[in-house]
């Protein structure tokens, strides 16, 4: 039994949302965060726990993708109540823009440097010459998709709207994404801690804890996304906080804190592939699947079919994220992220919190696109196997 005390740890640090929420009793909102924070926490724990072993019954590239997008849906049920009561509660629509900029940041600019830095690092112990993490050919495909991805997402800031043919256009993206992943090659899955005692399971046993934990995370989630959102906005309020940054970085990196400390022990053994593949895969998933699903839980909510209107700081937000995201596919076009690669993400990244003002989020979307401009300028000649990717 000692070897399973992190699921009833995770359950257990659950367990006081859950009493609350069933009982009906209100927190004030500085107790909330925290309460139902660390409740999605658990369960994203859960989540990644379980999709990572369910990779030795799913084909390699699928179950990447799978497991993406599974590990991230805490973060998927914030952001879309956001989107799905800005339906009737028209300011909501502020932090769905919010949360859903601030997770694709995140992922792409603290989470790919993370795991190429770490992979460095673990190399250095074992005493090799440290370099960036290279990912397999197969990982073309999630390229191709985030190429096209963020061609398209160019158009969303002339519109200043995310509307029903943005949700068509990115969800039938996501939805070719994952039919042309199930064809892909299987590969072992490499697994680590909790998910490698799950993985070495017999075969039923393994299967029943992976549907186990699948249905008490979603329960969790359930439970905890709603107050935990509705807390962020009313304890920055009551905290002096501006409740569109608590919005933007906070929820995103409670909900995504479990799937980056997998990929980072995943790179600091060595399994550099696995670790930035699926951070690669998440974000596909982000910028499709999450995108396009914030006006369909608009709609949903009784919003307009027009969709969400950005207004000007959405916006700029939005112009930063797809410059950055294009700055993220050059990078990659060579399927290396090289050491100096990931600092220049990682510095770019934090550099944007100490300056707020929006000329300084334009500078730094022209800074992304000139860069990513001069790196695929550079490495023009691996484009056609990218793009090839796509038909093969």
């Amino acid at each position: 039994m000692a070897r399973w005390w992190k699921f009833a740890l995770a359950a257990g640090i659950a367990v006081p949302a859950v009493l609350v929420r069933l009982s009906g009793a209100h927190l004030p909102a500085p107790v909330a965060m925290p309460v139902f924070g660390f409740a999605v926490v658990a369960a994203a724990f859960l989540l990644v726990w379980a999709a990572e072993a369910a990779q030795h019954d799913i084909s390699g590239n699928l179950a990447t993708a799978i497991l993406a997008v599974i590990a991230v849906l805490p973060e998927y049920a914030v952001d879309l109540y956001f989107a799905w009561s800005a339906g009737h509660v028209p300011e909501n629509a502020h932090y769905a823009a919010a949360n859903m900029t601030g997770s694709n940041r995140l992922l792409l600019g603290l989470g790919w440097p993370f795991v190429a830095l770490l992979f460095a690092w673990g190399l250095r112990r074992r005493g090799e010459k440290p370099r960036g993490a290279t990912l397999h050919a197969g990982r073309r495909l999630d390229l191709a998709f985030l190429g096209v991805a963020s061609l398209y997402s160019l158009v969303i800031p002339f519109t200043r709207r995310l509307a029903w043919y943005d949700a068509v256009v990115l969800l039938t993206l996501f939805g070719v994404y994952l039919w042309r992943a199930a064809q892909g090659e299987r590969r072992e899955p490499q697994l680590v801690g909790a998910a490698k005692q799950i993985g070495d399971l017999p075969q039923r046993a393994r299967r029943v804890m992976v549907i186990t934990l699948f249905a008490a995370a979603t329960c969790i989630v359930l439970v905890a996304a709603e107050p935990f959102a509705g807390a962020l906005v009313s304890g920055g309020k009551e905290l002096g906080i501006d409740e569109f940054l608590l919005v933007q970085w906070l929820a995103p990196l409670a909900s995504e804190a479990p799937e980056l400390l997998v990929a980072g022990v995943l790179a600091l053994r060595g399994h550099e592939d696995s670790a930035l593949g699926t951070l690669l895969s998440a974000k596909v998933n982000q910028w499709t699947l999450l995108v396009g699903s914030l006006p369909v839980a608009f709609m949903l909510g009784g919003g307009a079919a027009s969709g969400i209107a950005l207004d000007g700081r959405q916006t700029e937000e939005f112009i930063l994220t797809a410059a950055q995201t294009i700055l993220g596919f050059a990078v990659l076009v060579d399927l290396r992220l090289a050491i100096w690669e990931s600092v220049a993400l990682l510095v770019l990244f934090a550099a944007q919190f100490p300056f707020p003002d929006p000329a300084v989020r334009l500078g730094f979307s022209a800074a992304y696109a000139v860069l990513a401009l001069g790196v695929l300028l550079r490495r023009r000649r691996e484009l056609p196997a990218i793009a090839g990717a796509l038909y093969r």
